[in-house]
């Protein structure tokens, strides 16, 4: 069976023989009842590294987000958030079609923050015509880039003065902590909740954990409920997400090394613009009528990617450093 290299996402990890082992042996219950053992010790675990009274396993991080929001909002409130952030563009609008809460989307800066004052000019006033602006809703990494910690601070003071509540798309919260060596709490501090992908960098193959205080989490397990995401016997699947933050925290800056060296191959490659780079994704732009064709070069030479007019590599667990020579000499020889 050929070998694949899959850069399209961090999504596509696959378990590894050990953690399948630990889900064959994972203690379970039933989680709606809270009963589940593997769950409730994933749930203690995260809030722990979190610092957060509390936490909530979930089916996925739109799950997640989603839940998250809703239970920070009323129906006609209103959430701030990025214009290319997950929570707006790529959760299918679900805050505003099941939750009835409207987003107001505001443009990144180039170092992927919003900026606070236009963040202020979006707060409505205390009026009958318009929705209540409730939340802010951040993303680390936003296109692998992560927060600055001086700027979670000021976001955290600005809500604080404004009256709103602060949550984290923490999707890629690990690989944010590991960049900047810093335990991942200390990113946390800043927030009122945060959800935590399981399923990325961390190489597990189903999850997502809500944290926040307890009336919160208490909240939103009534919503998690309603949507669909009352899980059985979860353990299985909350055993690999433990076995993922034993033992794949610490190699998540191998990714990030991986990245910057297929960063540093491609800008030697004639035709290939290198856009950015930061913790576990490469951006690059190739001539857009050779963007298909290299694609196809790439997939018939078992490499995957997800072609655009700005193309994404996202480095991963499963792809090794041999990986990345052996993706930067394939694509050389497509320009050369």
């Amino acid at each position: 069976m050929q070998h694949i290299i899959d850069l399209r996402s961090d999504t596509v990890t696959r378990p590894s023989e050990q953690m399948r082992a630990i889900m064959v042996e994972a203690q379970v219950g039933d989680d709606v009842y809270g009963d589940d053992p593997s769950v409730n010790f994933l749930q203690e675990k995260i809030a722990r590294l979190t610092g957060f009274e509390s936490a909530l396993f979930t089916a996925s991080g739109t799950q997640a987000n989603l839940i998250g929001i809703m239970s920070h909002c009323e129906r006609g409130d209103e959430y701030i958030v990025g214009q290319q952030a997950h929570t707006y563009r790529y959760e299918a609008g679900g805050a505003a079609v099941l939750g009835s809460i409207q987003p107001q989307p505001i443009e990144y800066e180039a170092d992927s923050t919003i900026d606070l004052s236009k963040v202020e000019e979006k707060i409505k006033p205390d009026d009958v015509h318009f929705a209540r602006t409730r939340l802010l809703c951040l993303e680390n990494t936003q296109n692998g880039k992560a927060l600055p910690l001086s700027y979670l601070k000021e976001a955290s003071d600005f809500c604080k003065r404004h009256s709103l509540k602060l949550h984290l798309d923490g999707a890629r919260l690990f690989n944010a902590a590991s960049e900047q060596k810093v335990e991942a709490k200390t990113i946390t501090s800043h927030f009122d909740s945060t959800s935590i992908c399981l399923s990325k960098g961390l190489g597990a193959p189903v999850g997502s954990v809500l944290c926040g205080s307890k009336a919160f989490i208490e909240k939103a397990k009534r919503w998690r409920k309603m949507v669909g995401g009352g899980m059985r016997q979860a353990g299985i699947l909350a055993a690999a997400g433990s076995y993922a933050l034993d033992h794949n925290l610490t190699r998540l800056q191998e990714d990030h090394d991986h990245a910057r060296r297929l960063a540093e191959g491609l800008r030697q490659i004639p035709g290939v613009a290198v856009t950015s780079v930061a913790t576990n994704m490469v951006f690059f732009q190739v001539p857009t009528s050779t963007t298909e064709a290299l694609a196809q070069h790439l997939k018939d030479h078992g490499i995957l990617i997800s072609p655009g007019k700005t193309t994404r590599l996202v480095t991963h667990l499963d792809v090794s450093g041999d990986d990345i020579v052996y993706v930067l000499d394939t694509i050389a020889t497509f320009y050369n």
